[in-house]
């Protein structure tokens, strides 16, 4: 199986970490949309995929597309959602919304070794709907001179467990996406 990713350097890494998969051909894809449909793969992974503009011009193969927003409903029939903002491919459990193609998610996830967690088709998913939701109100609490981004950061942290605090978070998902 041959697998394309269109990814920025931090995907990549995060990708390369997960890979355990020594059948599985990965190939990374820079920033170009014609390199990535045209190089050819078995699946594809858009995890460069714009919100604000739904393109996927392969329409015979699944398409991974990092799709915190949109519903399956929205998307072709063979776009499977897939929450790949930065940091969260590197958590043990990835989060995938689906509508019809369950059995191929299980096949494809199952060959790339991956464990991952099928979510409700809701715009947000699950933790990148939790982890916004952290974010704003830290801001907000900054606002309020709560505290500093550092202290806020530190105490989110130790409270909760979170590999980064939320300003961190943000740093690291871009704030345009939250």
């Amino acid at each position: 199986m041959t697998v394309i990713f269109r990814c920025n350097e931090y995907q990549q890494q995060e990708v390369l970490k997960k890979i355990k998969a020594a059948e599985v051909e990965f190939v990374f894809i820079k920033e170009n949309d014609s390199a990535f449909y045209s190089t050819k793969g078995d699946v594809y992974f858009d995890l460069l995929f714009e919100e604000n503009k739904i393109e996927v011009l392969r329409n015979d193969v699944p398409v991974f597309v990092n799709s915190v927003l949109h519903t399956c409903n929205e998307l072709p029939l063979n776009c499977i959602r897939i929450n790949a903002w930065n940091g969260f491919l590197e958590r043990e459990i990835i989060e995938i919304a689906t509508n019809n193609n369950l059995h191929t998610v299980k096949e494809i996830m199952n060959k790339l070794g991956w464990k991952y967690l099928i979510t409700p088709d809701e715009p947000g998913m699950i933790t990148p709907r939790i982890i916004a939701m952290i974010v704003n109100e830290a801001y907000y609490a900054l606002e309020d001179e709560v505290s500093t981004p550092e202290e806020i950061d530190i105490a989110m942290k130790l409270g909760t467990n979170y590999p980064y605090g939320p300003f961190e978070w943000s740093k690291k998902i871009g704030i345009k996406n939250i």
